[in-house]
């Protein structure tokens, strides 16, 4: 019903409908996806004659010609470098001496480092595959079965896009035209709803299944073995340090606090003695590996959201969709379905740059703040990390592990439902990402 209204409204034609299957067919096929995504874009201009063919070129540099994009590599290689420095190592010191007065210690603690690693890198990925190696074989050794310990890691790994410095939040800004800053700072109680939620529900879990015992220490055992940890590490806390307060204070923005980051941990490595100049060319190439991923999907993305805007299709799904239903609850909870079903099968990146500029209408129709909207939609995105059949957190720990995806995404479950909570919470409760905010944003 919800196409056929489209269609109506916007008079699609093969124009449109030849490139959507052929991108379809092309993901599908496994063909990378900012292939998938250039030839649908330059087949559909081509077929519209609604710009030259010479302008697909300027369209494709003018798409990451951003500063804010400088931010993208330099907090990517920051999670390389605390990797290769061994600060990660200090962070989960900290996180357990934290929480080893509790029965469940360790897993919380595992969820604790998943979001200090966030804290920093801002990438999925990156901390399901550095926190999945210090914890998953302890977690085990604790008494979690390993489809579950793949799980925690996999669903705590999500804080990466989800709290602030996020890689997500600095596209979306470039996408919609809005602060990456003022993103980060409605990101702040969110990411940390989302990082409270797996706590509570790995909590839950071991109480539920005995997964982990122990944790009976006193007050002062607990103090003393706090207080050994941060002596030992306080240092790996400079960085996100830095990065928050640079941020946050205004005294930085997002591009240059992740050049600060990078220069830091990289003295840090050196003063410590972990850092060498062998190192620094495996660290490019990797870091320069997952850059090499999101550029080129942002820079064909560029025409094609010129093409679908030239086309009408953003107006036309708003007219569409508000003509079943003016209700704002049930458009919000629309946009929820398709945000989700969207991040089972893609990753976030090509979803925020196809759907942002398409969904953004929808959201200015219903009265929705802008920055609730990005919020929104990120965190929706963020529950695709751990859901089949895509679900690159799974994908990242199985790979570790050599663990069925199809047993972590059982054993994820849990994790699924109660970060849909939050993302009802955030979607329907705008001071969640709003309260941090200046009066001017809300």
């Amino acid at each position: 019903m919800l196409w056929n209204s489209l269609n109506q409204t916007v008079e699609l034609g093969w124009d449109f409908y030849l490139p959507v299957i052929m991108f379809v067919a092309l993901i599908a096929l496994a063909v990378p996806v900012w292939a998938a995504i250039g030839s649908a874009a330059i087949t559909m201009l081509v077929m519209s004659g609604d710009l030259p063919l010479s302008a697909i070129g300027e369209s494709l540099f003018t798409g990451i010609d951003a500063f804010a994009l400088t931010a993208v590599p330099l907090f990517i290689l920051t999670g390389d470098v605390l990797v290769r420095t061994g600060l990660s190592k200090k962070f989960l010191d900290v996180a357990e001496a934290l929480t080893c007065w509790t029965r469940g210690g360790f897993g919380s603690a595992t969820v604790l480092v998943c979001g200090m690693f966030a804290a920093i890198s801002g990438s999925d990925a990156a901390g399901a595959a550095a926190v999945g190696r210090m914890t998953i074989a302890r977690l085990v050794e604790s008494g979690y079965p390993r489809p579950y310990a793949c799980a925690l890691v996999a669903a705590g790994a999500c804080t990466g896009i989800l709290i602030p410095p996020s890689i997500a939040y600095i596209i979306i800004g470039l996408v919609l035209g809005i602060s990456a800053s003022t993103l980060f700072l409605a990101a702040l109680i969110p990411g940390l709803a989302i990082l409270v939620s797996i706590l509570i529900t790995n909590i839950i879990m071991n109480r539920l299944y005995t997964y982990e015992t122990g944790g009976n220490m006193g007050l002062g055992e607990w103090l003393g073995n706090l207080g050994h940890a941060l002596k030992s590490g306080w240092y790996a806390f400079i960085v996100p340090g830095i990065i928050f307060y640079g941020i946050f204070s205004g005294r930085l923005t997002p591009t240059e606090a992740g050049a600060t980051a990078v220069v830091v941990t990289i003295l840090m490595g050196f003063l410590l003695g972990t850092l060498k100049l062998s190192d620094f060319p495996a660290m490019l190439v990797s870091s320069a590996k997952v850059n090499g991923v999101i550029l080129p999907i942002i820079a064909f993305s560029a025409p094609l959201a010129e093409a679908l805007a030239i086309m009408g299709v953003p107006q036309g799904f708003v007219t569409a969709v508000t003509g079943l239903t003016d209700d704002p609850s049930v458009l919000i909870l629309l946009m929820i379905c398709i945000l989700i079903a969207a991040g089972c099968v893609m990753e976030t990146t090509p979803n925020i740059v196809i759907l942002a500029p398409i969904l953004k209408p929808l959201a200015d129709n219903i009265g929705m703040n802008e920055i609730q909207f990005c919020i929104m939609m990120i965190t929706a995105l963020g529950v695709g990390f751990i859901t089949p059949p895509l679900g690159l957190n799974l994908f990242v720990v199985s790979g570790i592990t050599g663990e069925s995806i199809l047993k972590i995404a059982a054993r994820a479950i849990p994790f699924v439902l109660t970060m849909l909570i939050v993302v009802l919470l955030i979607a329907y409760i705008p001071p969640i990402s709003t309260t941090l905010l200046p009066d001017i944003y809300k």
